[in-house]
């Protein structure tokens, strides 16, 4: 059975820092981005994955090498970024401006993703996870990140716009007392000791 699911976001890079919207656009990890994936191999060591699963993107799997678990990486689909369409590499500022009020959670991207799009994908997600057994390694990305968890503990992906996740940190994805009926987030955006949050 399942046991847990480590859930890594990559490391800063140069679009993530001043706050662009990075979906497909396939951008290298910032010279910080590489520094403090370095110190996830830290938060992950001694933990033997059945599994280690990358977005396609090379800032995840950069990340993954990075923090020592490359060499058994496969990569999935289902764990790339959010499309955002028509708003890729634009800022929430920007956005605001010719949408006011908009949400990425609530209202998705014009020519991109739609929360059901990422609810879908990160429910089959799931279904997949939930059949293996073992703990398992996860390389994705902040708003995919936030959406896969909300929907692990039952909530609506719009709900993942609550569960801040930084660069560079792990969440793990559990279940409490090991009952597949009672999922839990039993960590959520940890850092290394040297890696400052928000990075």
């Amino acid at each position: 059975m399942l046991s847990r699911v480590f859930l890594a976001r990559h490391g800063e890079t140069a679009w993530s820092k001043s706050g662009r919207h990075t979906g497909h656009t396939d951008i290298e990890l910032s010279a910080q981005g590489e520094e403090n994936a370095r110190r996830l191999e830290g938060l992950l060591a001694g933990v033997r994955f059945s599994a280690v699963l990358t977005s396609p993107r090379q800032r995840a799997r950069r990340t993954c090498e990075l923090a020592g678990l490359g060499a058994n990486a496969q990569p999935d689909p289902d764990l790339a970024e959010w499309d955002y369409g028509d708003y890729e590499g634009l800022r929430s500022a920007d956005i605001l401006k010719v949408r006011p009020g908009w949400r990425l959670f609530r209202d998705g991207c014009p020519g991109g993703e739609s929360p059901a799009d990422v609810s879908g994908r990160a429910d089959r997600l799931i279904a997949r996870l939930r059949s293996m057994e073992g703990d398992v390694a996860l390389f994705s990305h902040g708003h995919f990140g936030r959406a896969l968890a909300a929907r692990w503990i039952g909530l609506p992906v719009r709900d993942g716009e609550r569960l801040l996740l930084d660069t560079a940190s792990v969440g793990i994805l559990a279940y409490e007392h090991g009952s597949p009926e009672a999922p839990v987030l039993a960590l959520w955006n940890a850092h290394p000791p040297d890696v400052p949050a928000g990075s």
